[in-house]
């Protein structure tokens, strides 16, 4: 097993256990939120414009206002969530925090006063524009497959970050999602770059393969697969 792909195994573990270990607290909240009426959503979700409550843009990810609301952010916020992390903890530690900062302030600046927000899908949609773009921006084939893989498979989730969308935080949709594009260009990955100095034109001969093929095998080689 080559050092990459044992790297590539621990991380995915890590992962894994991560967004399992998320869930776990965002339903453990759930149910105490039910259980107080969901008192604790309108304490600790969003209200726009008020000093006081910024720092709920911090809590209000945790919180929902049902459990059809709960049930629909959590199998997303999984997926794209492991995605996001599957190639390494501190970039999606970081993303995550640059999802909800952008996320919550969209809503906090812009939503009306009388609205009270909460709930994950601001990181849903953090999540699925970061997966899409990172492997492009990382130079990365393998994430460049999954990221127009879950384009194509979720490209109804745009609809969601539109003015007209009913019953949900467009606004916080739509934060989230500049955050997650935002956070695959900022944290995108320098370390596979080639030197400025190095030839620009390599001829490309029989010892010297090149075009899509060849990078997908030299990725799986580098796994090890």
């Amino acid at each position: 097993m080559s050092p990459r792909f044992a790297r590539l195994l621990r991380d995915s573990r890590a992962a894994l256990f991560t967004m399992l270990g998320a869930l776990a607290v965002i339903w453990a909240v759930q149910v105490a939120n039910w259980l107080d009426d969901y008192r604790l959503s309108y304490e600790y979700g969003i209200s726009s414009g008020r000093l006081d409550e910024l720092p709920d843009i911090f809590t209000s990810t945790l919180l929902h206002f049902g459990w059809d609301h709960i049930e629909a952010n959590s199998w997303p916020l999984f997926a794209f969530g492991f995605l996001a992390a599957y190639r390494g903890m501190k970039r999606f530690l970081l993303a995550t925090l640059l999802i909800v900062v952008s996320s919550g302030l969209t809503v906090w600046l812009f939503e009306r006063p009388d609205t009270v927000t909460a709930g994950a899908s601001g990181l849903v949609y953090g999540y699925f524009g970061y997966v899409v773009l990172r492997g492009i921006f990382d130079r990365n084939l393998v994430d460049t497959l999954i990221g127009v893989a879950v384009a194509a498979v979720y490209s109804y989730l745009l609809l969601g970050v539109l003015p007209s969308a009913q019953g949900v935080s467009w606004l916080g949709h739509l934060g989230g999602l500049i955050g997650g594009l935002a956070g695959a260009w900022l944290l995108r990955n320098r370390g596979d770059r080639a030197p400025k100095d190095a030839p620009k034109d390599t001829p490309k001969t029989a010892a010297n393969p090149s075009g899509p093929g060849t990078a997908l095998l030299k990725e799986l080689d580098d796994l090890g697969i």
